[in-house]
């Protein structure tokens, strides 16, 4: 989503790198309409059923992109941003999970009633789950490490990660059920 392929390994590149398409979302709706053209006209993909999944900005950049109206089906975010979220209608067409971590200081009280007011006042379909005890990044087992090589409140919940994933695979049959 960077561009060029470009992937970081510390939090204040990715976060710089992050607000240029949280400051342009028309060049984050280009970058994610891009990925999904490519998926669709792969031939291992059935354009009639597309899911995307992402986890911390990528949780943040699926939300976006069922906002700004990319044809998707369903979209999870793992640990993703909801600052600042304003509810376009067009989400109505993307069935959303959202998997917190309830222990998350990244994602704010406010922001979280903020996203579900958005989300209510739009009539969109929406799970939103949270974990006792998940600080952000708790599917990612690097990722306590980080937050005390970074100083940051990031850490791997075992218990969350597996709860999340199975919540996703529970979600994904609702909406695309094996034939």
């Amino acid at each position: 989503m960077y561009g060029n392929g470009l992937v970081f390994d510390n939090p204040g590149d990715a976060e710089k790198n992050a607000g240029v398409l949280y400051a342009d979302m028309g060049l984050l709706k280009e970058r994610i309409t891009a990925a999904y053209d490519v998926l669709v006209n792969s031939g291992f993909a059935d354009p009639e059923r597309v899911a995307a999944i992402g986890y911390c900005f990528g949780g943040t950049v699926v939300l976006n992109a069922a906002n700004l109206g990319v044809p998707l089906d369903a979209v999870v975010s793992f640990h993703g941003g909801l600052a600042g979220f304003k509810a376009d209608p067009v989400i109505k067409n993307t069935h959303v999970l959202v998997c917190n971590g309830a222990a998350d200081t990244f994602v704010s009280q406010e922001d979280k009633d903020n996203f579900k007011n958005q989300m209510n006042a739009v009539g969109a379909a929406y799970e939103f789950k949270e974990y006792e005890g998940a600080l952000h990044a708790f599917t990612n087992p690097e990722s306590t490490e980080a937050g005390k090589k970074f100083n940051m409140p990031i850490a791997y919940h075992a218990a969350a990660d597996a709860a999340s994933w199975n919540d996703m695979k529970e979600f994904f049959s609702k909406y695309f059920p094996v034939d």
